[in-house]
Order: structure tokens, then sequence, then C-alpha cells
């Protein structure tokens, strides 16, 4: 009953995240082009204190929009803040990392072969590596190093690779990616709460004071203008890191780490073509730069090729022969009733070989039923996962292209909770791509 609770709640705040996510990031998209999009407006508006404007249409009618200097000439009586998006994606990131990370630990967060967390040591490393990450963000943005922009960006790239490569040191494959995603979304967040909306906060107190911002605020608005050019650049492989339990080929791969340090450089550098085409400098090769990474990122990951099956090896024994020709003692058959006797236990002696089919499927009832059955052994589970069945060779045949990507990868069984060898692993991709 708990893991269909679970199933639910994972159901319900993976709503509320996606359109959480589609609101803050569609808004993040729509600021960023608006402030590269402005133009110098006529005379009359530069005097009442308009740095830039623009004129959009949209939905069958004209929007003229305007950005101050720094104060309008009047404080509105209604002032939208965008901060509720931003807010509403983390606590729901929160949540969902809470009911499948944390909750079903030992089959989605811990992989034994790397390190043999128990549940509550895993979740205590995954707060401490999350909020750690973040503290040391917030040193450096604080710092005068976040004061330049380039050494900053630099900073911050060369920490998340490490971060990249210490979170496959510790969890499972899946769960190293949505660590990155969620270190990037907490930074993100942080950045709104304690730099941006600080900033906005202070220049709107001041115009209502009808005081003109000072040192202090101009700080402010520096290094929140520093935030959002984070932020900016994180969007893209944030993105990615959401929707990367969908493709184990990225997530498992033996370097996946690398994998997507791969990725974001990728996505930040077309984000970076899309800033300077909304400033007018249209430079293609901030797009041909991504692809070519992209190309290459495909050559390398490419699976090796799948060896035929192999025979499966006998497994019964096989009566003795008798190699001696010395004849046999004739006192060893008088008795019928032994003759009958010894006869039934030679016979029970030479069982039948095992087929392959029967040898594949012992691997498959033990290292994959548990979870995909039709009622679920396995802990954490209350259907089988994606509704995928394997519990016969026709089980097998129906989801073969799907068997071979998740054991090929390493995707399957998730974590490796129930221990398949790599001889089992090279043996059961085999037997499925023969079918």
């Amino acid at each position: 009953m708990g893991a269909y609770l679970l199933e639910w709640l994972s159901l319900f705040f993976r709503w509320f995240h996606v359109i959480a996510g589609v609101a803050w990031i569609g808004a993040s998209f729509y600021f960023v082009w608006l402030d590269l999009s402005l133009r110098k407006p006529p005379q009359w508006k530069t005097d009442k204190g308009i740095s830039g404007d623009l004129w959009a249409v949209h939905g069958g009618g004209f929007y003229e929009i305007a950005k101050y200097k720094l104060e309008p000439e009047e404080m509105p009586k209604t002032l939208h803040w965008f901060k509720w998006e931003a807010y509403t994606t983390w606590l729901t990131g929160a949540a969902m990392m809470s009911i499948v990370y944390y909750a079903n630990a030992t089959a989605y967060l811990i992989d034994p072969s790397k390190v043999p967390f128990t549940s509550i040591g895993a979740i205590a490393t995954s707060l401490l590596f999350l909020f750690g990450s973040y503290f040391i963000y917030e040193v450096i943005v604080r710092s005068h190093l976040g004061k330049n922009a380039f050494i900053f960006s630099t900073l911050i790239f060369i920490l998340l690779v490490i971060a990249s490569w210490g979170s496959y040191q510790l969890f499972s494959d899946r769960a190293s990616f949505i660590h990155i995603g969620a270190i990037l979304g907490t930074v993100m967040v942080g950045n709104v709460f304690f730099g941006i909306m600080p900033a906005q906060r202070a220049l709107v107190d001041c115009v209502r004071r009808g005081e003109k911002p000072g040192k202090e605020v101009a700080e402010l608005a520096l290094q929140a203008k520093n935030r959002s050019l984070m932020n900016n650049y994180f969007t893209l492989p944030l993105i990615f890191t959401m929707i990367s339990n969908h493709y184990p080929m990225m997530y498992a791969h033996e370097k996946g780490w690398l994998v997507l340090v791969f990725v974001g450089i990728i996505t930040a550098t077309a984000r970076h073509y899309f800033n300077q085409k909304h400033l007018g400098h249209k430079k293609p090769r901030y797009l041909v730069i991504p692809a070519v990474l992209t190309v290459l990122l495909i050559i390398w990951m490419r699976p090796e090729p799948i060896e035929p099956a192999p025979a499966m090896p006998a497994t019964a024994s096989v009566a003795p022969t008798t190699t001696d020709s010395t004849p046999p003692d004739t006192s060893a058959i008088t008795d019928t009733n032994t003759d009958t006797t010894n006869a039934a236990m030679a016979a029970e002696a030479v069982p039948v070989s095992a087929s392959a089919d029967d040898a594949m499927m012992d691997v498959v009832h033990t290292r994959c039923s548990t979870c995909h059955a039709v009622q679920p052994t396995q802990q954490g589970f209350a259907a089988p996962p994606a509704g995928i069945i394997l519990q016969t060779p026709e089980d097998l045949k129906i989801h073969k292209a799907k068997i071979v990507t998740a054991v090929q990868t390493g995707y399957m069984p998730l974590g490796n909770i129930t221990q398949l060898t790599d001889a089992e692993r090279q043996q059961l991709v085999a037997y499925a791509s023969s079918l």
C-alpha cells in the first residue's frame, strides 16, 4: 500500500513540477529576450528616463514595452514580481527527490558496487552534497571573484565538473544526473531568493522613498546581474537533467559524468548563440560548435557490437563410465532387488541438461522478475516499471529491444540491486538480441 501511495504522490508532484518549471523557464527566456531586444527609444521617451523600448504584436493586439533606467515617473499601484515560478519549481522538485530517491533509496539512490550506503547514510550524504555545493557557490558569488563575470563563470564551470565526477563516485548513475540537476536548480532558485529579489526590493524601496539608489543598491544590482547570467546559462543544462531519467544511454555510460559535462558545454554554447542573436550579433559558429560536439559525442558513446549468443554450458553431470577391463564381481548382481535399486539410482544420476531458455530464464527470474512481474516482490514497487513484465521467453521476445538497451547500458537492474554479474549481463544481451 505504501508503494502505491508513493506512486500517486510521484505523479502529483511530477505534474506540478513540470507546470512550474515550464512557467519559470518560459518567464526566464522571455525576459532575457526582452532585455536583449530593447532598442534606443525616441528622445521624448529618453527624457522620461526610459532606457529602451520594444513594440510587439501578439494575440491580435499591439504591445508597447518600456524599460526605465532606474525609476519610473511615479510608482505604479500594481507591480508584478516574478518569483513564485522559481520557488514552486524548487519545492516540487525537492518533493520529487524525496519521494523517488529518498523513499526508495535502495532502488534509485544507492549503487552498492560504488559505496555500500545504508538508506540513512545515502540520504544524509545526498543532502550534504547538494547544500554543500550550494554553500560553496554562495561563498564565491559574494566574494570579489563574483564581480568579474568571466572569472566567476569559469570557476563555477570547473566546480560543476568536479561535482559531476563526485556524484558518480557516490550515487547510482541515474541519481548522479539528478543530483547535478538539483544543484543547478538550487543555485538558480538561490540566485532568485538571495540575490535577484533583494536587489529588486532595494531598488523599489528607493523609488518609493523618492531617493536615488546609492552604492549599496548598485552593488546588489551588479551581483544580481551576475546571478541572472548564471541562471541564463544553466537553463538548458537544467532542462536536460530534468528529463535525463528517460535516457539511460546517457547516464548509464561508463563515463556518464563526462557525458554530462559534454552536454553542459553543448547546451550552454547553444544558449550563448541565442543571447548573441538577441543583441543583434549573428555568430553561427556558436551553433556549429554544439553540432560538431554532439556528433562527436554520439560517435564516442556508441555501444559495442553485440556478439552472437554463446552456447550454454551443460550444467548436469553424466553417470561415470567404467574404463577398467576387469570383469565385474558376479557377487554384486546376485540379488534381483539390488539390481533394480541400483538401476533406479543410476537413472537419477543422469539428469537432463538445462536448455538455453531454462538457463536464461533462471537469470531473468532471479535478477529481473523481482520488479518486472505482475506483482513485484521488490520493496518499493507497486507495479512493474513501465508496465513491462518479464516472466517467460515470450515476454523477453516482445520487449527484446528495450531489454538489450537497458541491460547493455547498465541501466537495468536499477542500481544493480539484484547484483546482475557482467557475465550474466553479456549472456542476457546476446540471448535477447537473438530472439
